[in-house]
């Protein structure tokens, strides 16, 4: 699966217990009627694919959705789903780059016109 969105968030590498787990995350503003902000997890060596970006850019993420059950102490399941990022691109934004005014543009000399002259518009 992947997703397309304006980059909000990259929070900075988080590491976990003795065994060196590594998690980072990065929260997308997706370009919707109605826009979502939507939190994706690298881990480990994936952490570091985040470096070449900043807040403010448009990428593409490709991740995989990941589900898992967990069991409170009183015996009550609970469901928990993350999305774990494996690949990011840059993509160019949809809005076209405001145009620079056109060069060297002729000026029109109105002050010579006589009064009496004829308009030559149809209207």
């Amino acid at each position: 699966m992947d997703i397309t969105g304006r980059i909000k968030l990259i929070t900075d590498i988080q590491e976990f217990g003795s065994n060196g787990f590594k998690k980072r995350e990065i929260v997308l503003t997706t370009d919707d009627q109605y826009p979502q902000h939507i939190i994706i997890e690298f881990v480990q060596d994936k952490t570091a694919l985040l470096d070449a970006y900043q807040v403010g850019q448009d990428v593409k993420i490709a991740f995989n959705l990941r589900g898992r059950e967990w069991v409170n102490p009183e015996g009550v399941a609970k469901y928990f789903n993350s999305l774990s990022g494996w690949r990011i691109e840059a993509v160019q934004s949809s809005t076209p780059p405001p145009m620079a005014p056109p060069e060297n543009l002729e000026q029109v000399d109105n002050t010579n016109k006589e009064a009496n002259e004829p308009d030559d518009l149809p209207f």
